[in-house]
C-alpha cells in the first residue's frame, strides 16, 4: 500500500486561501436603523425637545419676551400667593390621590376574584375611564351642586340628616307684625307681649309663605273654640286677596305642626302643636302665660355640605379623580394578580394564616412591582391635572383649588398674559416629574435584568 506523504512545508506547499473578514452587521446596516428612527427622532425633537428648550429659554425673559430677566420669574413664582397655593395643592394631589386610587384598585382586584359577577363589576368600575376629563368635570360639577334638588351628593346628605333630625316646616314664615303682638325674642323665636286667658282663643296669624307653596294639602283654617287655653295658627293671606287681617277668613289655610309654648317668668310651662285645622289646645297651667313660637318652627332647612367651598373643594375634586382612575388601577393590578402563583397562597393558608395575613404578607409583596407601576404612573398623571380643577371649581373658590397646571394656564392664557412666568411654571413641573420618571426607568431596567 502506498503511503500518503504529508506535503512538506516550503516551496512546494499550497498556500492557504485568504478569507476576507466579515463586515460588522451593525456597521453595514446603521444607515437602515437611522432611516427607520428618523421620523421618530424628528417628531421627538419637534414635540418634546424643542418645546422644552424653548420653555427654558422663554422663562428667562419678561412677560412679552423683550427683556432678559434671568431667574426673576422663578422668584415671582415662590413669592406669589396664588402660585404657593398651587404648589401646596399639587403636593396634596401627589400625596393623596395616587395612594387612594392604588389602594382602591388593589381592594377591587382582590375582592372581585371571589365573586361570580366580578367581570361585570370590573366593567362598571372601569367604565369612567371611557369618559373624558371634560365630561367628568361637568358631571361632578352637577353632583356637588349646593341645592339638594340638583346636587346628588347633597341630596344624599340631606336625606340622611333629615332622617335623624327634624326640619322646620315653614322656614320663611313670621307673625303678621301689623296685627300680631308677637315680636322677635332671640334665637329665631317670637313671643307675644300679652298673656293668654282660658276661654279667649289666641289668634296667631303668620305670613311670608305663598299659599301655593305650603307643603302637602293644607286644610282651611278654623277658629278655635272651648273653655280652655286654645288658639289658631294660620296663614293670614289667600290667593286673590280679601278678608280681614288678623281674623280667620274663609279660604285661608291652616298651618299644621307649628309648636306653641306657654312661658311664665322665662320658663316653659306647657307646649302643644297645631293640628290639621290650625287649632291647638294647652293645659290649664298655661292660663296667664305668654305664648311663644320657638325658632325651630322657622329654622332654615338643612341644605347639605358646601362641597365646592374653600375648605372642601380640593378633596371633592380628588374624589372625582378617584372615581375616574380607580378602574385603571384595578385592571392593572388584576392583571398582575392573575400571574401570582396560587400555590404560595395555598401554602400560607395550610400553614394557618388567615385571609388578612395572606393578603398582607403574601399577596401584597408579590404584587409590589405592579403596585409601584400604578403608583408612579398616577403620580406623574396628577402633577399635570388641569381639566377637573378648571371645570369643577367655581370661580369664588378656584384660587383655593389651584394647582400648578392651572396656574400655568391662568398666568399665560387666562388673562395674565405673562408667558415668562407661565414658562417658568412649566419648567418647574418638568423638574418635579423628572425624579419620578428616573425612578420608574431605573425600576424598569432592574426588571429587565431579572
Amino acid at each position: 500500500m502506498a503511503s500518503l506523504a504529508k506535503p512538506a512545508e516550503g516551496a512546494g506547499a499550497r498556500p492557504a486561501p485568504s478569507v476576507s473578514p466579515r463586515k460588522s452587521v451593525t456597521r453595514t446596516r446603521r444607515w437602515v436603523a437611522v432611516l427607520f428612527l428618523l421620523p421618530a427622532l424628528v417628531l421627538l425633537g419637534a414635540l418634546v425637545v424643542y418645546p422644552i428648550g424653548y420653555s427654558v429659554w422663554r422663562s428667562l425673559y419678561d412677560a412679552d419676551g423683550s427683556g432678559f430677566v434671568g431667574l426673576d420669574n422663578y422668584g415671582d413664582i415662590f413669592s406669589n400667593d396664588s402660585t404657593l397655593t398651587a404648589v401646596r395643592n399639587t403636593a396634596i394631589w401627589v400625596a393623596v390621590a395616587p395612594a387612594i386610587v392604588t389602594v382602591l384598585g388593589l381592594i377591587f382586584a382582590v375582592l372581585t376574584e371571589r365573586v361570580r359577577w366580578g367581570t361585570a363589576f370590573k366593567l362598571i368600575v372601569f367604565m369612567p375611564m371611557a369618559i373624558s376629563m371634560l365630561a367628568a368635570g361637568i358631571i361632578f360639577r352637577l353632583v356637588y351642586e349646593q341645592d339638594p334638588d340638583q346636587g346628588v351628593a347633597n341630596a344624599v346628605v340631606t336625606s340622611v340628616h333629615d332622617a335623624f333630625a327634624e326640619s322646620s316646616v315653614y322656614p320663611k314664615a313670621r307673625p303678621n307684625a301689623s296685627v300680631s303682638d308677637m315680636k322677635p325674642s332671640g334665637g329665631g323665636s317670637f313671643t307675644a307681649a300679652g298673656t293668654v286667658r282660658a276661654g279667649t282663643p289666641a289668634l296667631i296669624p303668620l305670613v311670608g309663605i305663598a299659599p301655593d307653596k305650603l307643603p302637602g294639602t293644607p286644610e282651611d283654617a278654623r277658629a278655635a273654640t272651648g273653655s280652655g287655653v286654645t288658639g289658631t295658627v294660620w296663614l293670614d293671606f289667600k290667593l286673590g286677596g280679601g278678608g280681614t287681617k288678623g281674623q280667620v277668613d274663609p279660604g285661608e289655610k291652616a298651618l299644621k305642626g307649628v309648636k306653641v309654648e306657654a312661658v311664665k317668668d322665662g320658663t316653659v310651662v306647657a307646649s302643644a302643636q297645631s293640628g290639621a285645622d290650625g287649632t291647638f289646645s294647652l293645659p290649664a297651667e298655661a292660663d296667664g302665660a305668654q305664648l311663644r313660637l320657638p325658632g325651630s318652627n322657622f329654622a332654615a332647612p338643612y341644605n347639605g355640605i358646601d362641597w365646592l367651598g374653600p375648605t372642601l373643594v380640593t378633596p371633592a375634586i380628588i374624589g372625582s379623580y378617584v372615581w375616574m382612575w380607580a378602574g385603571f388601577a384595578m385592571v392593572l393590578i388584576a392583571a398582575g394578580l392573575a400571574g401570582v402563583d396560587r400555590n404560595l397562597l395555598e401554602a400560607a393558608r395550610v400553614d394557618g394564616a388567615n385571609e388578612w395575613q395572606v393578603f398582607r404578607r403574601v399577596t401584597v409583596p408579590l404584587l409590589a412591582p405592579v403596585l409601584v407601576v400604578v403608583l408612579v404612573t398616577l403620580m406623574i398623571n396628577v402633577m399635570k391635572i388641569f381639566d377637573l380643577v378648571y371645570i369643577i371649581a367655581p370661580q369664588p373658590s378656584q384660587d383655593d383649588a389651584n394647582v400648578l397646571a392651572l396656574q400655568l394656564f391662568l398666568s399665560s392664557f387666562g388673562g395674565g398674559g405673562n408667558y415668562g412666568v407661565g414658562s417658568a411654571i412649566g419648567v418647574i413641573l418638568l423638574l418635579l416629574v423628572l425624579p419620578v420618571m428616573f425612578v420608574n426607568i431605573r425600576r424598569l431596567r432592574k426588571e429587565r435584568h431579572r
